[in-house]
């Protein structure tokens, strides 16, 4: 079931078939309290905890390729639908997306599955509120791994260039007042699915379907658009003040082909990721790199986060 956006919940479509009927038994849905919200994720195996935090315009279906690998190598895997995504709580307001909230649905995921902290992995939005939940709570991040999101200091000084700007069009266009939601409803959601047409094997037909499921869900569009609303308003002192240097061992995953991201943004500064172990570069593959080599993605992420493992386990 969805929460619509006056906290109801709605019947769905495909949306609403269990993980298990998806990817196979091994693989659960389940949902979790945090505070006032509920988001709903799929989890799959056992030990140290792996939470995979899906971009737009996904949700947990992202991860769909490496969830049941990454489970196979001792990990328990933890997707969720970000707030605003899919089947999880829609509250009203671009304040409810302010980065602070995020990240402090990421801790008490983390906690509200039985753990005390996390291996992390994020990519686009999902990379952002990874970064960030890594600097404001770092006591829930052991490791950190992202996949085409670019550090917040680096994002910054990249939309100070004429180059990012023109790749980042969408994120002030987003910030208008009601035209993005019509917009993006247009066409069958034409505009939501033109942003995947860079995958390369492209999407097949019942995968887009599935996005268009979770995009129709009750108050998902604008839930969804108030990430970049809450971003774009943020002062830049502010967003400035609250960035700290990173303790957690990092890994960068970066495709190459990013239509909406420089390769120039790939690699933080030292300074704000000292213990970065490296950038590993895709050249192949486009922003959706989880797609596009999501065997060569599962083996970089198994072998960063092979020192959480027992020993007997490595």
């Amino acid at each position: 079931m969805a929460t619509s956006e006056d906290g109801t919940l709605g019947a769905t479509g495909i949306a609403e078939q269990e993980a298990a009927k998806l990817l196979g038994s091994e693989v659960r849905d389940g949902y979790a309290e945090i505070g006032d919200q509920r988001l709903h994720y799929v989890e799959a195996g056992e030990g140290p905890l792996i939470v995979l935090l899906h971009g737009f315009p996904e949700y947990w279906y992202g991860w769909r390729l490496p969830i049941k690998p990454l489970a196979a190598a001792e990990f328990p895997v933890v997707a969720p639908d970000m707030r605003g995504y899919n089947l999880s709580s829609k509250p009203d307001g671009v304040a409810a997306y302010d980065i602070d909230q995020l990240t402090a649905d990421i801790r008490g995921l983390i906690h509200e599955r039985g753990a005390q902290s996390a291996l992390l992995v994020g990519h686009d939005w999902g990379g952002s509120v990874a970064w960030a939940t890594a600097m404001s709570h770092p006591e829930v991040v052991d490791r950190l791994a992202i996949l085409n999101a670019a550090h917040p200091r680096k994002l910054s000084q990249g939309l100070h260039h004429p180059g990012q700007l023109r790749k980042s069009w969408y994120f002030f266009f987003f910030d208008l007042p009601d035209l993005p939601e019509a917009v993006v409803h247009a066409n069958h959601w034409h505009f939501f699915r033109h942003f995947l047409r860079d995958a390369q094997p492209p999407y097949t037909q019942e995968e887009l379907d599935r996005y268009v499921e979770a995009w129709s869900q009750p108050g998902a569009a604008t839930a969804m658009i108030n990430y970049y609303r809450s971003s774009v308003r943020t002062p830049p002192k502010q967003a400035e003040a609250a960035l700290r240097p990173i303790k957690a061992p990092t890994l960068v995953i970066w495709g190459q082909r990013d239509r909406y991201l420089g390769e120039e943004l790939a690699e933080p500064d030292h300074d704000d990721v000292p213990n970065l172990d490296h950038v590993e570069r895709l050249p192949g593959a486009s922003h959706w790199v989880h797609h596009d080599e999501a065997e060569r993605v599962t083996r970089l992420l198994t072998g960063f986060f092979a020192p959480a493992l027992p020993a007997q386990n490595r």
